[in-house]
C-alpha cells in the first residue's frame, strides 16, 4: 500500500464520557466513503468509541495501540496467522479494530489486549461491544464489511474488513 492511495479521516465519535469527541483514522482511498458511512451512523447512534487515533501514534505497535482501547485502521503489519508471514488486511488500509479492549481478539488461548478477558463473556453485553445484531456489527454490515467476531477458531471481535480477512 503506497501511502498515495491512503487517506486520513477526521471523525466525530461518542466517548464512553458521554461526551462527542473528534478522533483521525487512516484507512485506503477506496474504502472511505463506506468508513465515513459507517462511523457517521455510530456517531448518530451515539455508540461509544473509547479513542480514535492513527497507529503511528503508538509507533505502529498494535499491542500498544489495543492497550491503549484504540479504535483504529491503516498499520503496516503482518497478520496473525500460521504459517508464512503474510501482510494484514490493516497494511492495506481495508480493516478496522474497534475498543479493543471491550471487543478482545482470542488467538491460540490468549487474549490481546489482556485487559480485555472480562469481555469474553460475550452474553454480558456491555456499551462499546460488537455483538450480532448490534449497532456496531450492524453499521459495518450496511456497507459490506464482514466481522471477525464470527470466526469459530479465533475470534476477533474488534476487526471488521471490508475482504472479510
Amino acid at each position: 500500500m503506497g501511502p498515495a492511495q491512503l487517506r486520513l479521516l477526521t471523525m466525530s465519535y461518542w466517548g464512553f464520557d458521554g461526551e462527542p469527541h473528534i478522533g483521525t483514522m487512516v484507512v485506503d482511498s477506496a474504502v472511505t466513503s463506506a468508513v465515513l458511512k459507517v462511523f457517521g451512523e455510530l456517531f448518530a447512534e451515539h455508540f461509544p468509541i473509547h479513542g480514535m487515533q492513527p497507529e503511528a501514534a503508538f509507533g505502529g505497535q498494535d499491542p500498544v495501540s489495543m492497550a491503549n482501547d484504540n479504535t483504529s485502521g491503516f498499520n503496516c503489519r503482518d497478520a496473525v496467522a500460521p504459517g508464512p508471514p503474510t501482510w494484514s488486511v490493516h497494511a492495506y488500509g481495508e480493516a478496522i479494530d474497534v475498543n479493543p479492549v471491550e471487543n478482545p481478539y482470542l488467538e491460540g488461548g490468549q487474549v490481546q489486549p489482556q485487559a480485555g478477558a472480562p469481555y469474553l463473556e460475550r452474553s454480558d453485553v456491555r456499551p462499546g461491544m460488537a455483538v450480532p445484531g448490534g449497532q456496531l456489527v450492524d453499521a459495518f454490515t450496511s456497507v459490506g464489511w464482514l466481522w471477525g467476531g464470527r470466526w469459530t477458531a479465533s475470534p476477533d471481535y474488534q476487526h471488521f474488513s471490508a475482504t472479510g480477512g
